[in-house]
């Protein structure tokens, strides 16, 4: 069996079982296409595809197919890329969940380049679910999240410690340092995350540990947007603490504590488990490992003054 014949059936499959689409995709006839799948299913003797009148249905056994003709297919995909980018050290194709992303990637690539001047560096910087996906879709060598996966297939390593820090408006209402009781947390108007986000699923392990719920009156994917309304007294945030440094030195917000709740958590680095690592993306890797301790820490309060100052919400 070839790997033309892995290819055409994983194109069905993304299109929806409909020979005509793939076909068109593929630039072949829809015979052809139909002759590959009754070749792969009798070299199988396995039903790849129930056919219920003009329809095609995956069986599933074709589904477990799928899994390995994306792996396949996908390594063979590798391949090529890395034999073809392998003069210019390689292409790596980097995620960061939202907090990474606008932390502490920048700094990353920046001081790689200056290792490795001739690496490209692709990168996507969103959600956490929304980056296993793309591991898993081969479109990423490797994330940097905030979170564990929730796909066996997809491995972690924890490469730095961090702990989310409760915000709370420096209007008089609360002392720095003060320590709430789980009644008074629940009473609070909570400003929140968006669900997917690492920051939200340490945030929902750790309440839901306690017996807490909470239902959050603003749910946003920049951070910026929530520590400004904490500023304008919306409500309370749980948010990374280096996010938070800046307006905590300029007294625009105050932290808290609740007893009996720690958002202590590690960022990690995940992959798929298959997934081959080049000298580049393992340097990329090494990199993240060491940052903190070689590199200086950077001066918070000049961005401070830029996102702060005149309520942007358009940030992190």
């Amino acid at each position: 069996m070839t790997l033309r014949h892995m290819k055409i059936f994983r194109s069905l499959c993304e299109h929806d079982c409909n020979t005509t689409k793939t076909a068109e995709a593929l630039h072949m006839t829809q015979p052809a296409i139909s002759l590959a799948i009754k070749e792969l299913e009798q070299y199988y003797g396995v039903v790849l595809f129930d056919r219920i009148g003009r329809r095609l249905y995956m069986t599933e056994v074709g589904r477990q197919f799928l899994q390995y003709a994306s792996h396949i297919t996908s390594l063979f995909d590798d391949m090529e890329k890395g034999l073809k980018d392998w003069e210019s050290f390689g292409i790596l194709r980097v995620g960061a969940s939202i907090t990474i992303g606008s932390q502490f990637l920048p700094r990353y690539v920046k001081a790689f380049y200056t290792e490795y001047p001739g690496t490209e560096i692709r990168a996507i910087v969103g959600p956490s679910n929304h980056l296993e996906e793309k591991l898993l879709e081969n479109e990423l060598d490797f994330a940097l999240v905030e979170g564990i996966p929730h796909t066996p297939s997809i491995v972690s390593e924890a490469y730095m410690e961090d702990h989310l820090s409760i915000i709370c408006p420096a209007d008089g209402r609360y002392q720095e340092g003060q320590m709430l009781s789980i009644e008074q947390f629940k009473q609070q108007k909570f400003l929140l995350r968006e669900r997917g986000s690492g920051t939200r699923e340490v945030f929902e392990r750790v309440t839901e540990g306690a017996g807490v719920s909470v239902s959050p009156i603003w749910e946003a994917m920049s951070t910026t947007a929530l520590i400004n309304a904490v500023i304008e007294g919306l409500g309370i945030a749980v948010l990374p603490y280096r996010m938070v440094v800046g307006p905590v030195e300029q007294g625009l917000v105050t932290t808290i504590g609740v007893e009996g709740l720690n958002f202590h958590r590690n960022f990690y680095i995940i992959r798929h488990k298959d997934k081959y690592l080049t000298a580049s993306a393992k340097a990329f890797l090494d990199l993240c490992r060491r940052y903190e301790s070689e590199y200086p820490a950077p001066d918070h309060s000049a961005s401070i003054r830029i996102h702060f100052g005149n309520i942007d919400q358009s940030g992190l």
